[in-house]
């Protein structure tokens, strides 16, 4: 009887190291540290292990395939995804379907090494980036994933000095024109609900928009009426309690996205506070809660039809080694009954 052929998996475990460790090693790949490629090869070494070039060169051509990751957050119910990411999907797959590319879906949770998995994987061609949360935690993994030579795109803040291509809608745009039409109906005190910190730059761009239409306006910005909140209703819900039992006076508030901004609105309405009477309120997004929301949430609305053409756009040409460029998309202002 002929001896099997020492697999991959038999390496690992003479090593003492991982299976996708011991692919990283062998196909040299820099996020190896020397010491432990070094044994790898001695394993290797030892079990007469030889690399299959052809399956090594197949693995290196194109898939036609691009993968999609989304992060979840966990809740201690459920898995959250923002449905604004999902409203892209399927202006995601006609769009691969198109161009004659596969889009695989990927779940991913934030606490997994999904920049090192897709690199041991080699399913897709490339990868787009939507909903990874703190920006600040990840950029280590977007370096890396510039490092191995990963073609990715992500949905963020397309600034000067941002890593990779991105795409993004204006953001602070979306901000000022929400603003702008709160000061111009008379409204003096707006609350912002959001998180406007360097580790969310599209929420953080919003803010800028809101501070530059209150100077354009010559009113000045009260930091009291700005209250910390992710994109989630649970997190409306508890910045409008918080503005609430502030005591601060506010008649209106521009909330960063619709998720919050439907949270706050029901709390506030709880609160005894008419809207749009009492507290006028905007959102930013154009979910479909938004359009059943009572009254109607006026919001910013991103468009997801383009978003996701754009991303699929960006990717293929830097799989094609074609010029792949950040984008910053139009949004648009739409009136409803949450405002006057």
């Amino acid at each position: 009887m002929s001896q099997r052929r020492p697999t991959s998996f038999d390496i690992a475990e003479l090593a003492g190291v991982s299976q996708p460790t011991v692919s990283r090693a062998l196909s040299g790949n820099n996020s190896v540290s020397a010491e432990t490629r070094a044994r790898v090869l001695a394993a290797a070494e030892q079990l007469q292990y030889k690399v299959d070039k052809n399956a090594s060169g197949l693995r290196r051509q194109h898939s036609r395939t691009l993968a999609l990751l989304f992060f979840e957050d966990m809740s201690p119910e459920e898995s959250l995804i923002n449905p604004f990411y999902l409203s892209m999907l399927g202006s995601m797959v006609r769009s691969c379907a198109a161009r004659s590319y596969d889009l695989l879906i990927s779940f991913q949770q934030l606490s997994s090494d999904w920049h090192v998995d897709y690199e041991d994987s080699r399913k897709a061609d490339g990868i787009i980036l939507l909903g990874y949360g703190d920006y600040l935690l990840t950029r280590p993994r977007l370096e890396k994933l510039i490092e191995q030579g990963t073609h990715f795109v992500r949905w963020g803040s397309p600034r000067d000095g941002e890593i990779g291509t991105t795409i993004g809608s204006d953001n602070e745009g979306g901000g000022f024109a929400a603003t702008a039409h709160l000061l111009g109906t008379g409204r003096r005190r707006i609350a912002f609900l959001g998180s406007a910190t360097k580790a969310y730059p599209e929420l953080l761009d919003r803010w800028l928009g809101y501070c530059r239409a209150h100077d354009a306006a010559g009113v000045a910005v009260d930091e009291a009426l700005r209250i910390d909140a992710l994109p989630s209703e649970e997190d409306g819900a508890d910045a409008a309690r918080r503005l609430v039992e502030s005591r601060t006076p506010f008649d209106a508030v521009f909330a960063s996205s619709d998720l919050v901004a439907i949270g706050a609105m029901r709390v506030l309405q709880e609160s005894g506070r008419h809207v749009p009477g009492d507290v006028a309120i905007i959102g930013f997004d154009d979910l479909a809660a938004a359009r059943f929301a009572r009254p109607a949430l006026t919001t910013v609305a991103q468009d997801p039809r383009l978003a996701g053409e754009a991303l699929v756009e960006a990717l293929i040409e830097a799989v094609e080694r074609r010029p792949s460029t950040s984008r910053l998309l139009p949004v648009e202002l739409k009136l409803r009954g949450s405002t006057d």
